[in-house]
């Protein structure tokens, strides 16, 4: 092997190596307090972090706190926190719970209230707590439903 077939491996693997790392980086940008300007856009922006984002046990501890004691409003003989289904309403604020709580350092009082302000957003008319048994699952959040199961699906 020649010193230019060397060299040329040696610039291809670092570039190969470092691309991710400038990704990465590019990809940090400061964590903004959410929107609720685009219900449909934040819903699917909110379950891809549900998805994604990882909470530690005390991370976990601190989300249990804020959600616990908002009955979910599909069903309120549950809390948001287990909701009675992953339903896509449920998703929604697990993934924005995850958000608040890990890039924001939102603590339980604040993600609560930022979760009753998207819930707010999502249905301004309220919701009645019962949606799931009266065959709401399948329905639009500002129907009083929980836009449905699928997060692919979503019902708007």
């Amino acid at each position: 092997m020649t010193w230019n077939s060397r060299k040329r491996i040696t610039v291809v693997l670092a570039a190969a190596l470092l691309i991710p790392l400038g990704q990465a980086g590019a990809a940090t940008e400061p964590a903004k307090r959410p929107v609720f300007d685009d219900v449909k856009a934040r819903t699917a922006e909110f379950i891809g972090w549900s998805n994604t984002i990882r909470l530690t046990r005390e991370q976990e501890k601190t989300k249990r706190q804020a959600l616990g004691s908002i009955p979910a409003p599909c069903c309120k003989e549950h809390s948001i926190a287990t909701c009675c289904c992953p339903c896509n309403l449920a998703k929604a604020v697990w993934g924005l719970a995850n958000y608040a709580i890990a890039r924001l350092g939102y603590d339980a009082a604040q993600t609560r209230a930022l979760t009753l302000e998207w819930l707010q957003a999502t249905n301004p008319a309220g919701y009645s707590g019962d949606s799931c048994h009266r065959g709401g699952c399948p329905k639009r959040f500002s129907a009083n439903g929980c836009g449905g199961m699928n997060e692919d699906a979503v019902v708007f």
